[in-house]
């Protein structure tokens, strides 16, 4: 099966990004985590991007706070889809530097954008895009969306 790699700027970014690793764990969607930062390893940053084909990702998460610049760049290396999660951290302006570092790429080169921390919603996103060739994954998020639906039910029914 195809894997994800899950980047992320700094360590104290873990935090939030377990929460991408934790939800493709019960997808059964194998996945990577790795500190990779565009600031003070770009080197590595570089050799991570235009070798994560053939290390067998198909998805990258890439999180970061601050100026935010991991997913932006990655994704100007490498043809895979890059899922940026901004995050909001001790140098954040409140997490916008970090949104907008992400979400206002030029055109050419996209990064899909979840909301602050939303690092649950990059796994499920990257799964999503996997189970376009995976019909085990594809059936497996359709009952993952039933049971968001029966939450819904059992919650009107408890008011």
């Amino acid at each position: 099966m195809s894997k994800v790699a899950i980047i992320m700027g700094s360590k104290s970014d873990m935090v939030v990004m377990e929460q991408a690793a934790k939800v493709l764990n019960e997808f059964q969607v194998e996945c990577d985590i790795k500190i990779v930062s565009a600031h003070r390893t770009p080197e590595m940053m570089v050799e991570f991007a235009k070798t994560a084909y053939d290390k067998g990702y198909r998805v990258i998460i890439a999180g970061a706070g601050g100026a935010a610049h991991l997913p932006g760049m990655v994704a100007s290396l490498t043809p895979l889809p890059v899922i940026g999660v901004p995050v909001k951290s001790s140098n954040s302006i409140d997490g916008w530097d970090s949104v907008l570092s992400i979400l206002q790429m030029p055109n050419g080169v996209p990064v899909a954008t979840v909301a602050l921390n939303a690092a649950q919603n990059a796994g499920i996103l990257a799964a999503e895009i996997l189970a376009t060739q995976n019909e085990k994954l594809y059936k497996t998020l359709l009952a993952y969306k039933d049971s968001l639906k029966q939450k819904v039910i059992e919650s009107n029914k408890d008011l």
